[in-house]
């Protein structure tokens, strides 16, 4: 897979635990999960429903600016003229990332904690379905409060 500056995160995750202290809504999941590559860790909440996930899977779990397949610059501009957005992609002809997967949220960064020195942690909601990636501030220095966030996913 090229690498696209529009792309902030991109691991695959082993489901550790699902719902660990109890289901406390019925079409949503926590998920805890383990980054294979980057030594990450991850607590996301998903819409069950329509995206059921078990202990023991695995999927690619990928962060990103934009859903565009070409310069996120550009992308990002036309964006803020009212010229292309998320709905373009669903209803138009045109390629983007979400294409390759198979569960997809918009979110905005809300946090993003860096005061363990080296580990830090980004927190994101997509519509209250919360988010935390935690690990080596490497992976996670794109990160910036208040920016918007692609969450997409795709079982392996």
């Amino acid at each position: 897979m090229e690498k696209r500056d529009n792309i902030l995160f991109s691991d695959t995750f082993d489901v550790k635990d699902l719902d660990k202290g109890g289901k406390r809504f019925d079409r949503v999941s926590r998920i805890d999960g383990r980054s294979q590559t980057h030594d990450m860790s991850l607590i996301l909440d998903i819409n069950s429903e329509l995206y059921p996930l078990d202990a023991g899977d695995k999927f690619k779990l990928t962060l990103a600016s934009s859903l565009s397949l070409g310069d996120s610059k550009e992308a990002a501009a036309a964006f803020g003229k009212g010229e292309s957005n998320w709905r373009a992609y669903v209803n138009g002809d045109e390629r983007s990332l979400a294409d390759d997967y198979d569960y997809v949220m918009f979110g905005r960064v809300y946090r993003y904690d860096d005061a363990s020195g080296s580990k830090v942690s980004a927190f994101v909601s997509f519509g209250g379905l919360l988010m935390c990636l935690e690990g080596d501030v490497r992976h996670l220095q794109n990160f910036v409060v208040g920016d918007t966030v692609y969450l997409l996913l795709r079982k392996i």
